[in-house]
């Protein structure tokens, strides 16, 4: 009752409550006796009263769950283990166990803390002993007073990637433990796990209450600047420190970027990203490197990234030494096509629309010879007529240098990567748009067949060519072909026919 709520929850339990007092100085204890119906007696103690106050619960039959010493053990362990003050229980009429720790880490100041005692601490609440790779631990005052002591830590939790995406902050009330369902802060840092300690909030707050209070609000607001702060000065003086956090929560921290557009101009300084031209880079690092005629930020969604360097639609971005953003988490797919942009430079995709590339040289200095001619254009309307619908669009590729052809998304429609996720959410792999087939004008096979089709017309060996390249666009796309079978028939005939022909 030290707050003012908690005393009659005891009426949940028991059917009978007294409390017997005797003031120091006094001979004389008082007793208060209720059944928790409105009324109460208050009536002369016992002799033998003790001085101090004896709080009895005579428990209801289907409360007896309460006396069993473990069952109580956890409550206090849950609720109360850091009230300032020693809690105990009697094990027999001789002997008791105190079993609180009665010491609240945060309360202490970060000078009197060892390491080891942190990692002790973050074991126990969060039920990992690893060593935290980060560590926040400060008190707020003004408006809200709040301690807190956060951590993020060396392993990933194993539920980080649970649906519900819950996050693991427990908040308290001057060291009473309220919940760990508060919600302070966002989901995409879930990872990150501690206590927040408020000395403004009413200790009878309910879950329902915390979300409109304006108190949390504030707390809310200013922890999660702050955790985003740490993370970026980590990022900035510790790399090879924020380089293992990154790998194990940068693909949740990139939620914010889809979901936290308040905070995504902060979250542009904390994010790194695997590239064309190494790892860890950073989206300032990345501007550094742009080139005088580049006017956008490249990116490739996938979903291997064993496979992501080997994508025939960094070829043409590769022999202009233009660095591409490779992006192989299901979540890169939705924030890249809701952001504006970095700097004034909006984010493209190499895998869609246009290449774009026509404006910027070669590495090497030479430019791309033209090989598109009139032959060019028969086998691009001889591909076409073949395919039919299987494709919806053929077209000459600025962006190929060394493959013979590749498969893109229309501009104005979704990318591969993500239409490919959405579809396979819904249940339906198959139901996805048609490609656009890009082919290399310059690669011999290419200009082989423009050759053959000009002098001969649309023949059979043309036509099943054209099936074989789009066959070869999905294959190295990663994805499975509509038809297999035919795709065996086609490839069997063709080294059939090469085969006797030598």
């Amino acid at each position: 009752g030290q707050f003012g709520v908690g005393f009659y929850s005891a009426f949940i339990v028991a059917k009978n409550v007294s409390v017997t007092s005797l003031k120091a100085g006094d001979t004389q204890a008082w007793q208060w006796s209720s059944e928790g119906s409105g009324s109460f007696t208050i009536s002369p103690g016992p002799d033998a009263a003790k001085r101090g106050t004896t709080i009895v619960l005579h428990l209801k039959d289907d409360a007896e769950e309460f006396l069993d010493n473990a069952r109580l053990e956890s409550i206090v362990r849950t609720y109360s283990d850091h009230i300032g003050h020693p809690i105990m229980l009697a094990l027999d009429h001789q002997t008791a166990k105190q079993i609180n720790s009665a010491n609240a880490l945060w309360a202490r100041p970060k000078s009197d803390i060892t390491s080891e005692q942190y990692k002790e601490f973050f074991g126990h609440i969060a039920h990992d002993y690893s060593e935290p790779a980060l560590i926040l631990h400060y008190r707020a005052e003004g408006r809200s007073e709040y301690t807190v002591l956060l951590a993020v830590p060396g392993e990933q939790p194993f539920d980080l990637f649970d649906p519900e995406r819950r996050g693991r902050q427990k908040l308290y009330v001057r060291r009473v433990f309220i919940t760990d369902d508060a919600e302070i802060l966002p989901a995409y840092l879930r990872f990150v796990r501690g206590v927040i300690d408020s000395e403004d909030m009413p200790l009878n707050i309910s879950r329902e209450m915390l979300q409109d209070n304006p108190t949390v609000a504030r707390i809310r607001k200013a922890v999660t600047n702050r955790v985003l702060s740490e993370l970026k000065k980590c990022a900035e003086g510790e790399a090879e420190k924020f380089a293992k956090i990154w790998k194990a929560f940068g693909a949740v921290l990139k939620e914010g970027l889809y979901e936290d557009m308040e905070r995504r101009d902060q979250l542009y300084e904390i994010v790194r990203f695997e590239t064309s031209k190494g790892s860890m880079a950073s989206l300032k690092d990345y501007a550094s490197r742009m080139k005088p005629q580049q006017t956008a930020i490249y990116y490739l969604t996938a979903e291997d990234a064993s496979k992501v360097k080997a994508s025939p639609q960094l070829e043409g971005y590769l022999a202009r030494d233009i660095e591409v953003l490779l992006l192989t988490d299901p979540v890169d797919s939705f924030w890249v096509r809701t952001s504006l942009g970095y700097e004034g430079k909006p984010f493209k995709s190499v895998t869609q629309g246009a290449a774009d590339l026509e404006g910027i040289p070669l590495a090497d200095g030479s430019s791309k010879p033209q090989s598109q001619n009139a032959g060019t254009a028969t086998l691009i309307a001889a591909i076409k007529q073949t395919l039919g619908e299987a494709v919806k669009e053929v077209r000459a590729s600025a962006r190929l240098t060394d493959s013979a052809v590749c498969i893109v998304a229309d501009a104005m429609g979704l990318d591969r990567a993500l239409e490919k996720l959405l579809a396979r959410q819904g249940g339906n792999a198959a139901a996805r748009s048609a490609a656009i087939l890009e082919i290399n004008p310059d690669h011999p096979l290419i200009v082989a067949l423009a050759e053959k089709v000009k002098a001969k017309g649309v023949t059979l060996e043309i036509e099943e060519a054209a099936r074989l390249l789009l066959d070869e666009a999905y294959i190295m796309e990663g994805e499975a072909l509509s038809d297999p079978k035919g795709f065996a028939q086609r490839l069997t005939s063709l080294m059939s026919r090469t085969l006797a022909a030598s």
